[in-house]
């Protein structure tokens, strides 16, 4: 069951000023907005990845804004969980539907069509993954978006033939309509059954990846995978809370996937600032202290100076 989003005409003027800074996606802007401040957080590009720092206590939103003209729809993941069904994600399941150029903030966890419960950075042990037996992916935001199958054109009989649509089937103009590709057909919707071989597949790489892994750690020295291991963080680590119910409403509508497969995945992970900051996400300037003074105060004249200049 897919869902269509339904926006007061007030949301919809506030969206044309919405902030368009720190986005990232092809066909469609992603953000995180920080709901008490109304910021959006800037985004730190670190070895390949997205992050952004989130305030412990603070409700956020996912923002997206469309940027083609046709619907789109976006399964939405928070710590590799839907935010829509709360099930473990996964591509195939129900998404939220944009119209063309539609912005929209995803405030929450979905609780009805009418109400969810916000979005807030919390430690780990607090997030709603974590507290309901999934820690493995806390800490990263995920969108998939789909295109839409396009509607089929309508034939329409020609009253007349054009001389050069007699052409021969030996003609150079019909053998060039011949090699034309043909329009593609509509992608079927990936079964329980086909998202579970995907799975399955994935679960055997991660085997193969963790025994190659096991077995280079094996002949490798053991102050290498000292240096490996990475710096203990300042701080527990982010994920996202069940916060306080609010309104939020939505409508159902249909939606046929163009493919099985995304067209884009938009991935951003968080942190808290102080982790990121440790980890290297974050590169302060380093402040170099003030060189000391042996004699502070001999550099004070002993003069008497001027007065001020006069005002009138």
């Amino acid at each position: 069951m897919k869902l269509k989003l339904e926006l007061l005409s007030l949301s919809v003027l506030l969206a044309c000023a919405a902030p368009q800074a720190q986005a990232i996606g092809r066909l469609a802007d992603v953000t995180v907005v920080d709901r008490d401040s109304g910021a959006t957080l800037p985004l730190y590009h670190h070895h390949g990845e997205y992050w952004v720092a989130g305030r412990p206590g603070a409700r956020y939103a996912i923002a997206v804004r469309s940027k083609v003209g046709e619907r789109l729809m976006a399964v939405t993941s928070v710590d590799g969980v839907n935010v829509l069904s709360g099930e473990t994600a996964a591509w195939s399941q129900t998404g939220y539907v944009f119209s063309p150029y539609l912005y929209y903030q995803i405030t929450g966890w979905r609780k009805t069509s009418s109400e969810i419960a916000a979005f807030e950075f919390a430690a780990a042990p607090d997030s709603y993954a974590e507290r309901t037996g999934r820690p493995t992916h806390v800490g990263v935001i995920g969108v998939a978006l789909f295109r839409e199958v396009p509607p089929q054109p309508v034939a329409i009989q020609p009253d007349f033939y054009r001389r050069s649509d007699l052409a021969s089937e030996s003609s150079p103009a019909r053998d060039k309509r011949e090699e034309r590709p043909a329009p593609a057909s509509q992608a079927p919707v990936v079964s329980d059954k086909g998202a579970g071989a995907l799975s399955g597949m994935a679960e055997r790489r991660s085997a193969e990846s963790v025994a190659d892994a096991q077995a280079n750690s094996a002949d490798a020295p053991r102050h290498s995978l000292a240096k490996a291991m990475p710096a203990p963080l300042p701080g527990p680590k982010l994920g996202t809370g069940h916060g306080q119910r609010e309104e939020s409403r939505v409508a159902h509508t249909s939606f046929a996937r163009l493919q099985s497969n995304p067209n884009e995945v938009i991935r951003i992970r968080y942190d808290s600032r102080e982790n990121l900051i440790a980890s290297g996400v974050i590169r302060e300037p380093v402040r170099r202290p003030p060189i000391p003074n042996p004699f502070p105060d001999s550099d004070s004249t002993s003069y008497v100076p001027d007065p001020p200049v006069r005002r009138y």
